[in-house]
């Protein structure tokens, strides 16, 4: 990779619309080398798929919440149920399991405090083995994930 890939990754991330033509234009190549360069990107696996960037609140789900979960059982099979639930809520926008504690950092994306509040008490408190749950809800974001 060199200067000129890593233009048009950059332009690529910013609008994934780009036609081939506009993104040449943009980089400084003409059309075909900068489509080669591409469909290389691609073959390599540096670009793995192209996406719409969606509007959370748009789509009722302009209040997020940053959750962490402890759990109390940590045999295999409980483990496995409680992620497989977990992935299945669609208020459930990200969820990583760590090394230490907390064991999982979640992302939460709901309507509002109140739809929050559901999702907590009948969802995510009623999983397998849930000890503890912490709620850390944002005041602003400084750089956020597109």
């Amino acid at each position: 990779m060199d200067y000129l890939d890593d233009a048009i990754l950059h332009h690529l991330q910013q609008d994934s619309s780009l036609t081939n033509t506009e993104l040449a234009d943009l980089v400084g190549l003409t059309p075909s080398p900068c489509l080669r360069r591409v469909k290389k990107l691609e073959a390599d696996g540096v670009i793995t798929g192209y996406r719409a960037v969606l509007s959370d609140k748009a789509l009722g789900r302009g209040f997020q919440v940053i959750v962490t979960a402890e759990i109390i059982v940590n045999d295999q099979k409980t483990i496995e149920k409680f992620e497989s639930r977990i992935a299945g809520f669609e208020e459930v926008i990200e969820c990583h399991r760590l090394f230490g504690n907390p064991d999982y950092f979640i992302r939460v994306a709901v309507r509002d405090l109140p739809s929050y509040e559901r999702f907590l008490v009948e969802k995510l408190s009623g999983l397998p083995a849930v000890g503890r749950v912490t709620s850390l809800i944002s005041m602003k974001t400084i750089k956020g994930v597109n």
